[in-house]
């Protein structure tokens, strides 16, 4: 059997993991926050080399980053002081909104290659979003690729849902200072969000191609790039002390967003929406924010590839 799927707990976390056995590449997420814990690859000698910060550690850190890979949404960032007004509803909540504070629901599939997890009204408050709308997040095995696809179905029947929504992981370096980031070609918009909010100032970028155009001590600040005009959309991480690399394919991305706390890791953001401004906007006047028309569906997604150098096997 090419691949095995099985259930697994760590103190209260359960957790799934799904096992391409022919090919070694291996995912486990956590039901709390359908985060991915652990995106492992199998090396020449057969044992597991993890990509994710933190890789399958569940532990608490003394300091830094906790996180491996957070799912994003129904916002994304923030809400400025933690609330804001969708239609005249209040919302409330805190960094990239609810979804990772709750415990998804596994949904069967007919494939053994992909997990999915789902999140519906009921699983959330009219504060934490008002509209009757529900999420289904699949990890699916694609060969080498790992593709990450989220599809909102909006229920209401009269009112257009506004989203916001995406994924932050962080790849695992040997140091801070070992990693690489390369960016394909083409036309950025840096959006400013001095203390976490956007400005409204922006800066146009033409890059011809290569590593980021960034200084990495600034990442702290994170980088928030618009893809204007990036016709291969294809990203790649390094760390070559331990032969580490993770490409990422970004073709249906709009925005990037790109932070680190200064420890071994980098945090490559695909998003679907911008924080909030410091002169906040009505909810659905966010910048960036995604419609679903009523009774519509919306799916987005992207995909990364997991690669351990040839001389590191």
């Amino acid at each position: 059997m090419k691949f095995s799927q099985r259930e697994d707990k760590q103190g209260e976390r359960l957790l799934d993991v799904l096992t391409d056995e022919e090919n070694g590449l291996r995912l486990i997420v956590s039901r709390l926050g359908a985060e991915l814990i652990s995106v492992a690859r199998r090396n020449a000698v057969g044992e597991w080399i993890g990509f994710l910060n933190r890789d399958n550690e569940m532990a608490k850190p003394e300091k830094g980053w906790a996180n491996h890979a957070t799912v994003m949404g129904y916002y994304l960032h923030r809400i400025k002081n933690e609330q804001t007004l969708y239609r005249g509803h209040e919302i409330r909540g805190g960094t990239h909104s609810f979804l990772r504070g709750k415990v998804w629901h596994r949904v069967e599939t007919y494939r053994d290659d992909e997990l999915t997890y789902r999140i519906t009204p009921e699983d959330f408050s009219a504060t934490e979003y008002p509209l009757k709308v529900s999420l289904d997040l699949t990890y699916r095995i694609e060969g080498a690729r790992i593709s990450i696809s989220f599809k909102f179905r909006n229920d209401e029947p009269e009112l257009t849902a506004h989203v916001g929504f995406g994924l932050h992981p962080g790849f695992a370096a040997t140091s801070f200072d070992s990693f690489r980031f390369e960016m394909p070609a083409g036309l950025y918009r840096r959006h400013f969000s001095p203390d976490n909010y956007l400005s409204g100032e922006t800066e146009d970028i033409r890059f011809a191609g290569g590593e980021m155009p960034f200084p990495k001590e600034k990442l702290q600040g994170s980088y928030i790039l618009e893809l204007v005009d990036v016709p291969d959309r294809t990203f790649t991480f390094t760390d070559p002390p331990s032969g580490r690399a993770v490409a990422l394919d970004l073709t249906s991305v709009p925005y990037l967003t790109l932070w680190s706390d200064g420890g071994s890791f980098l945090c490559v953001e695909p998003c679907w929406g911008l924080t909030d401004h410091h002169e906040q906007r009505a909810f659905e006047k966010k910048e960036g924010i995604q419609e679903i028309p009523p009774g519509g569906e919306l799916i987005a997604g992207f995909s990364i590839e997991p690669q351990i150098e040839t001389s590191h096997q």
